[in-house]
């Protein structure tokens, strides 16, 4: 329901966990064992977390709710865009190019700018082909906030 908010958010450098298929009560439980605030768009669920942190996310468009948690909980001065992994959410590390070298084809390590790799999955990520729609949207999202970009 909120799996391209998750993604999102992690793209701006939050720490996000999103589970795709999980039960309310064990939802819950996670969020309050971890101190993790609860985004969702079930109302039955909102209901239920008992004076947790919550929020309901009202639209179904994933900038507007972008939008809406970042603005909520006051966080445009925390924006931290491709600092964290989309995958598994760990925090990404700057690597030189002379250690990528076994792990992306010689076009990418030639025309990649600079690197960075999931110390827990291993993910290595770069700026290619697909960067400069990824900036232009967070740019967008940037300006809705009034964080420039």
């Amino acid at each position: 329901m909120l799996g391209r908010l998750a993604r999102w958010l992690r793209v701006f450098g939050f720490d996000v966990l999103y589970f795709p298929r999980i039960e309310d009560g064990a939802l819950l439980g996670v969020a309050r064992r971890e101190g993790r605030v609860l985004l969702t768009r079930d109302r039955g669920l909102l209901e239920r977390t008992a004076g947790h942190p919550a929020l309901f996310v009202a639209s179904e468009k994933w900038e507007d709710q972008l939008v809406q948690v970042l603005e909520t909980f006051g966080l445009k001065d925390r924006l931290a865009p491709h600092t964290r992994c989309l995958d598994c959410n760990a925090p990404l590390k700057p690597v030189p190019r002379e250690r990528v070298r076994n792990l992306a084809s010689p076009f990418v390590i030639e025309h990649g700018a600079a690197f960075a790799l999931c110390p827990a999955c291993g993910r290595l990520y770069w700026k290619g082909s697909h960067a400069s729609d990824m900036d232009a949207r967070i740019g967008r999202i940037m300006k809705k906030l009034g964080a420039g970009s």
